[in-house]
């Protein structure tokens, strides 16, 4: 008896209930809202479902799968020996070492399993790898034929600056948020509508954000055909919104292939920081216009693709423990992450009313919208809408350029903030 009751007791002294406070509680219940949305709705289920299921097993006490305080340099910092003698260098040079080193190889001896997984977010590994899938599934020939196109991706972002410095404004009045130019950076970058492209940086800038602005992220892509239609009406009028725009001319296929070796070249001659991202995606789209590696293009499209989604999910959902995400800067990421994407698809609106103008009434403003990178659904929200004013209108192609110069412009953006803060 003595056996069974020690049993029982070891048991029952183990048992996750004892560790569930009402935060945990919260999170949990958090986690079933977004599997409603992922299965219900299906809003970007192929990454809500895992962010969802990851942030359920993070919240579930004494599972010992992810443990926030290895990855916080507060609590876990890496000094190397020549370091161990602070006198001996400048306390800037110290404080560097503490901010951004961490001890890895106590993540592989102490860490659980999502630990070992998020090293691949931790190390920047899984969002280059979701742009080699992007790439290699991409078409960047409505690019090509229109390169006018770019101006409308890059306008899309100005939603991305403008909410950096809006944070960076509260934070300075002290009306709230309290955030840092690093948190500012990684919430505003929610306004480029590219998840993988968010997570890069915040993993890099803001990596106690993640859980937050991933969920934000992945929630206003999949609300793209909610958000924009109302900015759209608001911004055109029925004339310029029923703008039939002529077909697009033949792109060659050594125009294809050159395309991304000059975007590689280029983009990291000017912004190095956005290699990582813009060259692995230009990489993914060579493979595929080169007609040379199909084995390679089909295992980057499905099965690697398919493998990071999963990993990549889970890793970030398990980043929003009850300590990061139950805070007033979640309600605040929220916000301004809308405020973020709203204004970038005003912005494309607006550049293409200018391009209306100048064309002499050739170009059709909606197309401006799909400048987010949310490939390709602002295309097709834009096309959505141009039918509804004229049933004989087909902007989807007209639109699929501003959209994919989207996924350039955002990966830049990124590049640009990480070159200056990071």
């Amino acid at each position: 008896m003595e056996i069974f009751s020690s049993t029982f007791s070891g048991l029952f002294e183990s048992a996750g209930f004892r560790g569930l406070d009402f935060r945990n509680i919260i999170m949990i219940l958090l986690s079933f809202v977004l599997f409603y949305l992922a299965i219900k709705k299906q809003y970007e289920p192929l990454l809500m479902l895992p962010i969802a299921f990851g942030m359920l097993l993070t919240n579930l006490p004494f599972t010992d799968l992810y443990h926030p305080e290895l990855w916080d340099p507060a609590t876990n910092p890496y000094f190397a020996p020549q370091y161990a003698d602070a006198e001996t260098f400048t306390g800037a040079a110290v404080n560097f070492v503490k901010e951004t080193s961490l001890d890895y190889g106590k993540v592989l001896h102490d860490g659980g399993l999502l630990d070992m997984l998020y090293l691949g977010v931790k190390l920047q590994i899984y969002p280059p790898l979701i742009f080699l899938g992007i790439g290699s599934m991409t078409d960047f020939g409505p690019l090509i034929a229109n390169p006018k196109s770019f101006l409308l991706g890059a306008a899309a972002q100005g939603g991305i600056f403008f909410t950096f410095l809006g944070a960076c404004l509260l934070n300075f009045t002290g009306l709230g948020g309290g955030f840092t130019l690093k948190e500012a950076a990684s919430i505003a970058i929610i306004g480029g509508a590219d998840g993988p492209t968010a997570i890069y940086l915040t993993s890099k800038l803001a990596p106690q954000l993640l859980g937050s602005i991933a969920v934000a992220a992945y929630s206003y892509m999949a609300l793209v055909p909610v958000i924009q239609p109302p900015i759209m009406k608001l911004l055109t009028t029925e004339k310029e919104r029923s703008v039939k725009m002529g077909q697009l001319r033949e792109v060659s296929k050594i125009e294809k292939v050159v395309f991304p070796i000059a975007v590689t070249v280029i983009v990291s001659l000017i912004v190095p920081s956005a290699a990582p991202l813009v060259g692995i995606l230009m990489f993914g789209n060579l493979m595929k216009e080169s007609g040379v590696c199909d084995r390679l293009v089909k295992t980057a499209q499905n099965e690697l693709m398919n493998i990071i989604t999963i990993f990549l999910g889970v890793t970030v959902g398990a980043t929003a423990v009850a300590s990061n995400f139950l805070s007033w800067k979640t309600i605040f990421i929220i916000v301004l992450g809308l405020i973020a994407f709203c204004v970038g698809t005003a912005c494309g609106v607006l550049l293409g009313k200018l391009m209306y103008v100048i064309s002499g009434h050739k170009i059709n403003p909606l197309i401006g919208s799909a400048g987010v990178s949310a490939v390709p659904m602002a295309a097709r929200v834009s096309q959505k809408v141009g039918a509804q004013t004229n049933p004989s209108n087909f902007l989807l192609m007209h639109a699929m350029g501003p959209n994919v110069a989207g996924v350039i412009g955002s990966a830049v953006a990124a590049g640009v903030l990480l070159s200056v803060l990071g």
